[in-house]
């Protein structure tokens, strides 16, 4: 009875081990920051988390110079162009006329700058030049520019400097909406709370008058949230209005007074005189 349940955890013990293995090696490797974790500054991690939505593109671009420079120069943001390599390639070189590829420059050595509209990605540690440059390792510098409304675009090589000593780069450019600068609200703090302010006054009556109608069954005026005391509360200003904004006494006797019987007197018997018979 024992050895066949021995028998099934060994095999759960494996594919369990089989899974993990699996998903760490699915896992993309992402940009490293040259130096140790622990001296990587807020603002690197700060940039490499905004540059994360652009992790999941591809861009390639084109270069023909004559029959001698004929290259396809493909990139890709914090991850590895060809993931199956491990060869932290974030920026490669491929040969269009032999095939042969060439790393410009690794993810896992990152270095990254931004500035008020801009971020600039670093890659270095590529293969080895050959006769320039001192033989050194290549390097790709890459210029983010913003463009809002843009995820990624116009990516291409301005230049390529070989012909120094030392400190030779490639350089690359692309606009993207991830540079750019959070924009700030046009709103007021007044603007706002009387936007707070309304929407409230908006769900109190909408919200009163539907638990009015449906729930209460109240019909006409009485649908309105509150109705008795909103009516009191007019009622109370008015008064109010009419106690402060009287010019006059309320006791003061009336400009105009009607005509009475008292003012009339009494008519003189002689003027129907006439009226009799002869």
């Amino acid at each position: 009875m024992s050895s066949p349940c021995c028998t099934s955890a060994v095999l759960v013990v494996f594919m369990a081990l089989a899974v993990s293995v699996g998903a760490e090696q699915s896992k993309e490797k992402s940009c490293d920051v040259l130096g140790n974790e622990s001296s990587e500054s807020q603002m690197e991690r700060a940039l490499l988390e905004k540059l994360e939505p652009l992790s999941q593109l591809r861009f390639n671009v084109t270069v023909e110079e004559g029959k001698t420079e004929n290259y396809i120069y493909h990139f890709r943001v914090c991850r590895e162009v060809n993931s199956t390599l491990h060869d932290f390639g974030g920026l490669v070189q491929t040969n269009r006329q032999n095939g042969k590829t060439t790393v410009i420059g690794r993810i896992n050595e990152t270095q990254v700058f931004n500035g008020s509209d801009w971020i600039m990605l670093i890659y270095k540690g590529g293969d080895s030049y050959g006769t320039h440059c001192s033989g050194e390792k290549r390097r790709a510098v890459i210029m983010i520019s913003c463009k809002r409304g843009v995820t990624a675009s116009s990516f291409s090589i301005i230049s390529e400097e070989r012909e120094k000593e030392q400190e030779c780069f490639y350089l690359f450019e692309m606009d993207s909406s991830v540079a750019c600068p959070a924009e700030d609200s046009h709103l007021s703090v007044g603007s706002i709370l009387l936007i707070t302010f309304a929407s409230l006054i908006a769900v109190y009556i909408i919200g009163g008058f539907l638990y009015q109608r449906l729930v209460v069954g109240a019909k006409g005026m009485e649908q309105f949230p509150h109705f008795a005391f909103w009516q009191d509360l007019g009622n109370l200003v008015a008064d109010g209005c009419d106690f402060v904004c009287r010019s006059k006494p309320r006791n003061a006797p009336a400009a105009y007074r009607g005509v009475g019987d008292d003012q009339l007197g009494e008519e003189s018997e002689e003027r129907d005189d006439h009226l009799l018979p002869m």
